[in-house]
């Protein structure tokens, strides 16, 4: 199996050897680059996925009405909380499948991604009856009242029943990702994307459901997508010798080492949870304003994502194959390629935030509230794309417990500053715009910076390459 700069053979010892048959990772940069790129150009269509079906419903719902858009805040927060939640699905598969197979355990990578698909199942399963019947509560606790409250419980309680659809598309993208073979994921996010557009401008606009029409068009899209990867998926399982039945072994053990991810994805989603409800405090606009930054910041978010797990992808090769330095030299191109994306994403945030308010709403103080967030988050994109890469990195090579402890704490120390911000600093700010920029600039800084600094401190050592030995 080729894998980057060299070729993996097995000797007659049944030992994995590296023969140096390419250049050096050192003295061919960009190799490195555009390995990255063919990976992460379409990780990144896959990760788009759910942000743009938020994206779509936010675009479409902000003109039917301010508490329909303020209900699509709290209920979309709640998908997105959800779906988060359960990333581990495709970070731990990426993880676990391009270790084994950088050490040519090829049908063991294979059922460690099948017993991911069947536990993506029954946690998706759960989690959508679990929302679905305390979607009024849940709302209710995030800051929605009356009229925004109804228009939040319906979304939740239709867009819900796409959730284990959802599920099985993260786990399905990990076993791909891990195979290095991303293009499809590509495909299936445009069709998923184009499906819920479609059907949301039918539902919402033409047929006049509302906030329903939507959650139902994401739902429909959500399983749609699940669906078309979970064919080919199966079919490379088979192929490659592994077995389709559910092993509850196998499942308890998926589930066992992706809990310390989970902690990590529960800890991330809670400081974001709090970072809604801050905006809650300020008011019905604010609220408004900070769902259409949201819905953006988590669409662009994704396209630094895509950068780390193309990195995690190479780098979990790497180290399943020992290949230490290469490794490390990876490592250091990927922070400098999230660094660069991260650019490229700021200035089109910036420019997107300073033209295209009103694309959201028709309400201008809306639209000077979008302004202020975009240009605040763009300006500070740099920073959460060198901190995404070096997350990658990490969860590449297994090191999920430090991943768990470095973003438990700076989810604390971002809501503790949050606190600050709402009951002493706020209420001395001259007005809504300078709330909502400070709003997104701790964002910024304390949450994603905060493990951004974690992670840096952890990479310059050896000991999170320990964890990637399988």
């Amino acid at each position: 199996m080729q894998s980057v700069g060299y070729l993996l053979i097995e000797c007659s010892t049944g030992r994995i050897a590296c023969m140096n048959n390419a250049p050096s990772l050192h003295n061919n940069p960009s190799s490195v680059n555009k390995k990255l790129a063919l990976l992460a150009i379409p990780t990144f269509g896959q990760l788009i996925a759910e942000p743009t079906f938020v994206l779509i419903d936010t675009a479409i719902v902000g003109h039917v009405s301010d508490f329909a858009l303020a209900g699509l805040s709290l209920g979309s927060t709640i998908i997105l909380t959800a779906v988060g939640l359960c990333v581990f699905l495709a970070y731990s598969t990426t993880s676990q499948v391009s270790r084994l197979f950088g050490a040519k355990r090829t049908r063991e990578g294979l059922q460690a991604g099948m017993n991911g698909l069947w536990l993506s199942l029954c946690i998706g399963i759960v989690l959508a009856i679990v929302l679905f019947l305390f979607a009024e509560p849940i709302c209710y606790f995030l800051g929605g009242r009356e009229e925004t409250l109804n228009q939040a419980v319906i979304y939740t309680q239709l867009v819900v029943l796409g959730v284990p659809g959802m599920l099985l598309v993260y786990a399905a993208n990990g076993i791909f990702r891990g195979l290095q073979k991303v293009s499809i994921t590509l495909v299936v996010a445009v069709s998923g994307a184009v499906i819920n557009a479609v059907l949301d401008v039918l539902f919402v606009i033409v047929w006049g459901w509302g906030i329903a029409g939507s959650g139902i068009a994401t739902a429909i899209a959500q399983w749609t997508m699940g669906l078309l990867l979970l064919v080919p998926a199966v079919r490379w399982v088979v192929q490659g010798g592994a077995s389709v039945v559910p092993q509850i072994t196998g499942i308890i053990e998926a589930g066992g080492d992706g809990f310390p991810l989970f902690l990590r994805s529960v800890a991330l989603r809670v400081a974001l949870v709090a970072g809604v409800m801050a905006a809650a405090s300020m008011g019905t606009e604010v609220l408004a304003g900070y769902q259409v930054v949201n819905a953006i910041w988590n669409f662009a978010a994704n396209a630094l994502d895509s950068v780390a797990i193309a990195g995690q992808t190479l780098v979990g090769a790497e180290l399943g194959a020992r290949e230490f330095e290469r490794a490390r030299t990876l490592t250091s191109f990927t922070s400098r390629a999230g660094i660069v994306v991260g650019i490229g994403v700021g200035v089109v945030l910036v420019i997107l935030g300073l033209v295209a308010g009103q694309l959201f709403s028709p309400n201008p103080e809306i639209q000077a509230l979008i302004t202020a967030g975009m240009v605040a988050t763009g300006v500070l994109m740099p920073l959460q794309g060198w901190a995404w890469a070096l997350d990658g990195i990490l969860i590449g090579a297994g090191d999920f417990r430090y991943l768990a402890f470095g973003c438990t704490a700076a989810a604390l120390s971002y809501i503790a500053v949050l606190i600050i911000l709402i009951f002493l600093v706020a209420p001395e700010l001259p007005n809504d715009i300078v709330r909502m920029a400070a709003l997104w600039i701790v964002l910024s800084v304390v949450l994603i910076g905060g493990r951004g600094l974690a992670n840096f401190l952890r990479s310059r050592g050896d000991a999170w390459m320990k964890n990637a030995v399988v």
